[in-house]
């Protein structure tokens, strides 16, 4: 439904859980918490930014949510400033209309930034979802190391996903009653489309890895040096295969395409959708990323994963020896990809049963602390929430 007048805002309950949205990542991380205020019979309106289109559509059909509020707001080589702009009036709208409860935001995207500025110029709670990531660089990720702190500051309620997330809002002044250790809830919907994973095949190859590059800081060079890189160890090793889903920014579209088009072992694809990709994950020997979400989903499917950035705002899985800071340097790239192609001793180290990020039962840790604080006089949360 479109926002474009106030009037298709009148049916919309006053007071609600309004969770916004903008990607296909919050997307994927919000889905349980919205399937799990809804099982609890607690009132909830979705809004989406539609910052990102396609890739967000996808995921909300799988989970079967139907926003509330479609805002459309994404526009073709849109700047950071025109989507700040444009979403923060349209959410300030919204809110100023249906006055929720507690406006709810997931991570560190412009759609959080805004949502949390939108409520708190309108003296509206802003509770976070994956609340207290460092990277401890506000260059890297960008913007949303920055988006992510400010949401952190305009919060009334913070919901960090792992321990040493909860420790950082500590040591930056968040009461403990306002800092409520949950897991993440990538891994709550992880599970639920699980049930959708379907094997993932190479033919002809006796393994493959997975490898996905999308961060702004790895635009130019970096996508170069990483994209030359792949097609060297391609090259070399005839039998091991590549699978790329790549981003369909030209940045990376371009180069990806020029380099590896039509080498045998390297498969590359339009992005694939949420059970694809996890289909596509789950079947890897390792993964080469510099996603955030692939940090998180790929200890859960015990696959070592290499991560492309020099900075992460994810550190469990590095500490738990699951995830490898590899950087941009080619050279380490190189290196690091090609012990993991020959020794599967060193995948096997890399692997656990346990993920550092969480249990599964995030979303309904999150539900249960938003109707006591929000909306006490409400339904209790359902058990069985997921």
């Amino acid at each position: 439904m479109s926002a474009s007048s106030r009037d298709s805002l009148e049916h919309l309950p006053r007071g609600a859980i309004v969770c916004v949205l903008g990607t296909r990542p919050e997307a994927i991380k919000m889905a349980p918490v919205i399937l799990a205020l809804k099982a609890a019979g607690l009132p909830t309106v979705v809004v989406t930014t539609a910052q990102h289109r396609h890739l967000l559509d996808q995921v909300l059909e799988l989970f079967a949510i139907t926003p509330d509020v479609d805002l459309d707001l994404m526009l073709p080589n849109q700047t950071l400033a025109g989507l700040t702009v444009r979403c923060l009036a349209r959410l300030d709208e919204i809110f100023a209309q249906i006055a929720p409860a507690c406006v709810v935001g997931q991570g560190d995207t412009t759609t959080v930034f805004c949502a949390a500025l939108a409520a708190f110029y309108r003296q509206i709670p802003f509770a976070h979802v994956e609340a207290g990531l460092r990277s401890g660089n506000i260059h890297s990720p960008f913007p949303e190391e920055w988006n992510r702190i400010a949401a952190g500051r305009l919060a009334a309620l913070h919901f960090p996903p792992t321990e040493a997330a909860r420790r950082t809002l500590t040591a930056e002044g968040v009461a403990d009653d306002d800092n409520i250790l949950t897991g993440n809830t990538v891994i709550d919907a992880l599970l639920i489309a699980s049930r959708r994973i379907a094997p993932y095949r190479f033919e002809g190859m006796r393994g493959y890895a997975l490898v996905t590059l999308h961060r702004r800081e790895n635009f130019g060079a970096p996508v170069r040096d990483i994209t030359r890189v792949v097609r060297e160890l391609a090259l070399k090793h005839p039998d091991f295969g590549f699978v790329w889903p790549v981003h369909p920014n030209p940045n990376v579209r371009d180069h990806v395409h020029e380099t590896l088009e039509g080498l045998a072992n390297v498969r590359l694809s339009a992005p694939l959708d949420y059970v694809e990709f996890l289909s596509a994950l789950s079947g890897c020997d390792f993964a080469l990323s510099d996603s955030g979400g692939v940090q998180e989903e790929a200890p859960s499917l015990k696959k070592p994963v290499l991560v492309l950035r020099t900075e992460t705002e994810r550190p469990e899985g590095i500490e738990a020896g699951v995830a490898r800071l590899v950087g941009i340097d080619p050279e380490a790239v190189r290196r690091e990809a090609e012990r993991l192609i020959t020794d599967a001793d060193a995948r096997a180290l890399m692997t656990t049963e346990r993920s550092p990020y969480g249990d599964g039962q995030a979303s309904a840790r999150i539900v249960e602390a938003l109707r006591r604080r929000y909306l006490s006089d409400q339904t209790p949360a359902h058990k069985d929430a997921p």
